[in-house]
């Protein structure tokens, strides 16, 4: 079992930076892989960044490539989600997630435990 808290998000203007954390309860932290998504208003949720056991594998969605950066400290049983150039259309609810599989990549069926979400507005 796993208790998954977010933190990090608020309100910015266009072009600025945030720093998201994805704090996780137990020690077993290192054997999950773990994941980033968020939904905005009125749609799915979706994909954002993606990151395994070691930190040494990571995968983003194609829109945040080159501004977002997934890491995690697993001795602070911890993951981090750098955003930098945030633009209007990062605006969502930012959940992370944790898998049990090896990569869970960017499927949403393979994420076992959720948080809550914290909030980010990217105003224009």
């Amino acid at each position: 079992q796993v208790q998954l808290v977010e933190s990090g998000g608020g309100l910015v203007q266009a072009g600025g930076s945030l720093r998201l954390s994805c704090e996780a309860s137990g020690r077993t932290f290192s054997r999950y892989s773990m994941g980033w998504f968020r939904q905005g208003p009125g749609k799915e949720r979706e994909f954002v960044a993606a990151i395994d056991w070691s930190g040494g594998i990571t995968n983003y969605e194609d829109s945040v490539k080159g501004r977002f950066t997934i890491s995690r400290d697993n001795a602070k049983t911890t993951m981090y989600l750098q955003m930098n150039s945030l633009k209007p259309e990062d605006t969502a609810l930012y959940y992370c997630a944790a898998s049990s599989m090896y990569f869970g990549g960017s499927y949403r069926q393979r994420y076992d435990y959720w948080g809550q979400g914290t909030q980010v507005t990217v105003s224009s």
